[in-house]
């Protein structure tokens, strides 16, 4: 008898290991949903008791089931869920709709692969004039979603600004490399918004910029003047955000690789109950692929952030023109629309028997005026006989020969239909032993 009760008890632990397995099992192929239920129960952050029995379900299995939960401007929660789950989660009363976790993407240009190369040097400017709270914009919070923030950055002195707005409600979030002491009158709040899952959408704990978008966008928006800004000395002057007056409260839901939808969302419900005045949002989906109102967290977002009378203003994205390639289309946003400005910085190129030939390019390089260095064109410093003739024309990767370019300047072409930035052909020059670099792109008709 002894020996059946240790076999019974024996057989009960395998089966209580073996639901234990699958419950683990299926929570690590579960993906994160995001559960929308319209309207908060009310101003102050409670929670809708539809809301609670739900989140409650998913927690009694799973007590890590639930990623972050809405309660201040809407109504809602983001989850991991299995297909079935989701499925079954959408017919419940209350809920709206429910929708995989999407990853966004930053609306930025392409200059910032040309600026990588000059990190290392640095960029002298004067010391900033202060700011002046008389300044436009003075005292409205504009809240940024994005990548983070330098807080160090001299566009974001303080000096000579007034008290914080007694309205604002938000806080300065503790983080590696970011304590709550970044934050000054003018870096109102900082909030950041981790996720663990296998995407590599994994934001760090900490409201710091690892990127620099979120940094030019902020300094863009409501940066402080900053008296003798330049570029290497080019386009000398003040560098001064477009309300300079105004607080910043970052809000970092971004990565370089992206926006987790659910971090988005959380952000606004956090932003209306802090107290913003508005928002600006550099980010979205890809063209051709923004969801359907319902399922779109920044139009979700926006939606509950203008009820409470926030103005809200999103990128258009960078693509186009075209049919089709505008985002962040919902009628209550405001979207600004991508342009092209009417200027170019020009370099000289001057040929043999002083030809001289301008270009839009800027140039960093050690080279002098007084010095006459060969020229080569791409097509004649192949590797390889493997090279094809267009490659080796537009210097792509691997296309080029060392002992060919070295100490010479290379003319390179774009014909490889936009397969290769700019910057990896720069990239193959300089790392041939090339000392400069001469693109001819036919469709801009430029030479750079």
């Amino acid at each position: 008898m002894k020996g059946l009760s240790l076999f019974f008890c024996f057989s009960l632990f395998i089966v209580a290991f073996i639901r234990e397995a699958d419950s683990a099992s299926q929570a690590q192929n579960n993906g994160i949903y995001i559960v929308y239920m319209g309207a908060a129960a009310s101003s102050n952050g409670g929670t809708r008791h539809d809301q609670a029995q739900l989140i409650s379900s998913l927690i009694r299995r799973n007590k890590n089931a639930v990623v972050h939960s809405y309660n201040n401007g809407f109504s809602g929660f983001a989850a991991r869920l299995s297909e079935a789950e989701a499925k079954s989660m959408a017919q419940r009363p209350g809920v709206i709709s429910v929708f995989p976790d999407p990853v966004l993407q930053l609306h930025t240009t392409h200059s910032w692969d040309f600026l990588k190369y000059q990190t290392d040097e640095k960029i002298n400017s004067s010391p900033s004039s202060g700011s002046d709270s008389s300044l436009i914009g003075a005292d409205t919070i504009i809240g940024i979603l994005d990548t983070g923030i330098w807080p160090e950055s001299e566009s974001f002195n303080d000096k000579d600004m007034g008290p914080i707005p007694a309205r604002w409600n938000g806080t300065c979030m503790d983080g590696q490399d970011f304590g709550s002491s970044k934050c000054n009158k003018k870096i109102v709040g900082a909030r950041f918004y981790e996720e663990s899952d296998d995407s590599g959408i994994k934001i760090a704990g900490s409201a710091r910029d690892e990127n620099g978008h979120g940094t030019h966008v902020a300094s863009t928006a409501a940066g402080s003047p900053v008296a003798g800004a330049s570029y290497y000395g080019l386009a000398a002057g003040t560098a001064t955000g477009g309300s300079p007056g105004s607080r910043i409260a970052m809000y970092r839901v971004c990565t370089t690789f992206g926006c987790r939808g659910s971090a988005i969302m959380k952000a606004f419900d956090d932003a209306i109950a802090d107290g913003v005045d508005v928002l600006s949002l550099s980010l979205g989906s890809s063209p051709g692929l923004e969801p359907d109102f319902p399922s779109n967290p920044i139009a979700i977002g926006a939606f509950h952030a203008v009820e409470k009378g926030i103005v809200v203003v999103c990128s258009a994205g960078n693509s186009g023109p075209g049919p089709k390639t505008v985002v962040n289309t919902a009628p209550w946003i405001l979207t600004v629309a991508a342009t092209t400005i009417d200027r170019d910085f020009e370099t000289d190129i001057v040929l043999g028997g002083n030809k001289l030939i301008k270009g839009g390019g800027i140039n960093f390089g050690n080279m002098t005026k007084s010095s006459v260095y060969p020229l080569i064109h791409g097509n004649s410093t192949k590797s390889n006989n493997n090279v094809s003739e267009a490659d080796a024309r537009s210097c792509v990767p691997g296309s080029l020969d060392e002992n060919k370019v070295k100490g010479k300047i290379v003319l390179c072409e774009n014909l490889d239909d936009g397969e290769y930035f700019p910057s990896d052909k720069l990239d193959e020059v300089k790392s041939r032993g090339g000392v400069g670099f001469i693109l001819i792109d036919d469709d801009e008709r430029t030479v750079a």
